[in-house]
């Protein structure tokens, strides 16, 4: 079976690809166009590969009541929050889209969104993104990514908290209602998530369960997560972006600044090179250290027809001479001709 892929705006993306790293703006405009602006400017120079908006508004995403339902409970960074405020905080105004998308193509980075209902599918169409993103609660929205999927271009499909059945739904209607390119992310949808938490060896199960590429959207602040991830074949990578995390903002807590994320792309791209493909036998790096293997050396003058013994043949550094393993066939044989303490043992030395 070949190996899963989807094209992101002519771009291959899947294992032996580079991986594709999305910077996620999310609320951190702090519904500033400037600032928005000016974070698709750092997503290029901290080398991310594309920046990814969310589409919806506070009324298309929740209704405004005030009922202990619509009150965000304990255990997440939003405790105590209404839902309709929240999002009215958090999301990018529409009327912004068409600049941001066409900002994002002058730097050459691909755009994108993450629709929430069908009135943003429909908006985004007319802006040609070149891919679109489910989020991890949104999976379980059938109809949402049945009307994702009609529109026929690639889907990344994140599954944060969902089971597996959820997942086989999700892909499984996707692919009935016609998306020939789909990807996953593994995901933790804690914010921030603890790595102990991310249980990173689903991401090839999910390549192998579901035959397509897999990827991570990583809300920790760990380096090392999305660096063991593209080890273990993630193609994606999706982290949260923002000038600072001291400048408050729903997401602000679990989005890195532009120095870490310039520092994780860097440490991807070494992951990458480091990966490579199976090799046996020295590199041409290595070819120069093959002088510092032992091998088998005479260690004390001997005449000719005298025997080697433990006493007079060695193996020590430098590589010069036999291999080591030819020891117990040597011992006992005799010198072809005076041998100087130093000399490499070779077969013409040895008489037969």
């Amino acid at each position: 079976m070949s190996k899963p892929s989807i094209t992101i705006n002519g771009r291959v993306i899947g294992t032996g690809h580079p991986t594709y790293i999305i910077a996620e703006m999310s609320a951190n405009h702090n519904r500033d166009i400037e600032e928005a602006l000016r974070l698709i400017h750092v997503a290029k120079e901290v080398g991310a590969d594309a920046i990814k908006l969310q589409t919806y508004t506070p009324d298309t995403i929740t209704i405004d009541c005030r009922n202990e339902h619509f009150q965000v409970k304990q255990g997440t960074i939003w405790e105590g929050k209404n839902l309709h405020d929240l999002y009215a905080e958090a999301y990018t105004p529409w009327e912004w889209h068409p600049k941001l998308f066409e900002c994002a193509r002058r730097l050459d980075l691909d755009c994108f969104s993450t629709p929430f209902d069908p009135t943003s599918v429909d908006f985004l169409e007319k802006l040609g993104p070149p891919v679109y993103k489910i989020a991890s609660f949104e999976l379980i929205d059938i109809p949402l990514i049945r009307r994702v999927a009609q529109t026929g271009r690639p889907m990344i499909m994140s599954t944060g908290m969902a089971t597996f059945e959820e997942i086989q739904d999700a892909v499984g209607s996707a692919r009935e209602s016609g998306a020939k390119q789909i990807a996953l992310l593994k995901c933790n949808s804690g914010y921030p998530a603890p790595p102990e938490e991310m249980n990173l060896t689903t991401i090839p199960d999910l390549s192998h369960q579901f035959n397509v590429p897999v990827g991570l959207s990583d809300h920790t602040l760990e380096m090392a997560v999305p660096v063991a991830a593209v080890a273990l074949g993630a193609c994606i990578l999706e982290k949260h972006l923002t000038s600072s995390r001291s400048v408050p903002g729903p997401d602000s807590q679990f989005s890195l600044e532009p120095h870490e994320f310039q520092a994780t792309v860097e440490a991807v791209r070494t992951t990458e090179r480091a990966l490579g493909t199976p090799s046996y036998g020295p590199t041409e790096r290595e070819a120069a250290s093959r002088a510092f293997r032992k091998s088998l050396f005479v260690v004390e003058n001997m005449k000719a027809g005298e025997a080697f013994t433990a006493e007079n043949v060695r193996s020590i550094r430098p590589g010069a001479g036999l291999p080591p393993k030819h020891m117990d066939e040597i011992l006992g044989k005799r010198a072809a001709r005076d041998l100087e303490r130093g000399t490499p043992l070779s077969w013409d030395l040895v008489a037969d």
